[in-house]
């Protein structure tokens, strides 16, 4: 029996990342880290997202936890958090994207994620609108499930993590009643925010950002559910803003390389500083089926742009990539 075109291709370039394709982990299971947050430990990842997986229970919500150390090859480590509804949200209750953020003084790993459902009396299950928080002693052990609650008092849906180059951690969250989204500090336990940096009235989610060159970087989706559309960019010299006006960093007539952002990735390498865009291609009707797309940003100078998906490989000690001609 002839080998499927992705194992194929993996047998020939084993350190190449496809966009789009299936994503296999050390099983040969394709991953699930939908929606998902990269920290680096050490000299190594850890990539969390949501486990969509067809056999879980339908009454749990789950995240799932997996290593590695060239961002390419992924091992599944755990199930981190399989969680019953916590606080009687009801059955349509709502975990997605969850980011995981290390203490060092307390030493403790701290996730946080959307948590959503139908508030009564109201017609959408979206309606609480909310921030949940989970702990745990190790990066891929049994997370914790603590609280949830609406970040500065405000509704809060889908969510970014950035952590700056001087370990700054913050939190991006989108307020529909709002019309934009907040960058908020987290506070010195990371267990709640303490401040608004700044507001950004764009109605974007998915927010995502990179300090890069001595600039910041800021990715957003449109309000268009899981169907994929022109994200956009904007700049600033600093996190309170101001920040230019917002531009596609990609062809809008392909909707993102039909994605949505969710993390930037920044390789500090020896030569070169890469910064990947890792975007969700969603597939609602077959969520555990829903693919990645990754690929290194062409970036500099208050530009931005995400090349055309190719097969592409990257060097974590030198930092720099390589975007490969497609194979048959």
């Amino acid at each position: 029996m002839p080998l499927p075109a992705t194992a194929k291709a993996r047998q020939l370039h084993p350190a190449v990342i496809e966009p789009g394709l299936p994503w296999l982990d050390d099983r040969g299971k394709h991953i699930q880290a939908h929606g998902g947050g990269i920290i680096k430990l050490d000299d190594t990842w850890y990539w969390f997202g949501e486990d969509r997986s067809r056999d879980n229970d339908p009454e749990k919500r789950y995240v799932a936890c997996y290593s590695s150390k060239n961002l390419i090859h992924w091992q599944f480590r755990h199930q981190v958090l399989a969680l019953s509804d916590p606080e009687n949200f009801g059955h349509e209750w709502v975990l997605e994207r969850p980011k995981v953020y290390y203490h060092a003084m307390t030493r403790k790993f701290v996730m946080y994620m959307h948590i959503d459902g139908r508030l009564p009396g109201n017609s959408s299950r979206y309606s609480i609108a909310s921030v949940g928080i989970a702990t745990c002693d190790t990066v891929d052990g049994d997370y914790r499930y603590q609280r949830h609650f609406r970040p500065l008092g405000r509704e809060s849906r889908d969510l970014g993590q950035f952590i700056d180059d001087d370990g700054a951690a913050y939190l991006i969250f989108e307020s529909r009643p709002s019309h934009g989204f907040y960058i908020a500090a987290l506070s010195g336990d990371y267990l709640d925010v303490s401040r608004e940096v700044c507001f950004v009235p764009a109605p974007l989610e998915g927010g995502a950002i990179v300090n890069y060159d001595g600039l910041y970087y800021v990715l957003g989706s449109g309000l268009t559910g899981w169907w994929p559309n022109a994200n956009q960019y904007a700049t600033a010299k600093r996190l309170e803003g101001p920040w230019s006006n917002f531009a596609d960093f990609a062809p809008a007539h392909t909707h993102t390389w039909g994605s949505q952002t969710t993390n930037l990735i920044k390789v500090v390498g020896s030569t070169k500083t890469t910064v990947i865009y890792a975007g969700d291609r969603w597939r609602p009707e077959e969520h555990w089926d829903s693919r990645y797309l990754w690929m290194p940003l062409e970036i500099g100078d208050g530009k931005l742009a995400l090349p055309e998906p190719k097969p592409w490989t990257i060097d974590i000690e030198s930092g720099e990539t390589s975007i490969e001609e497609q194979h048959q």
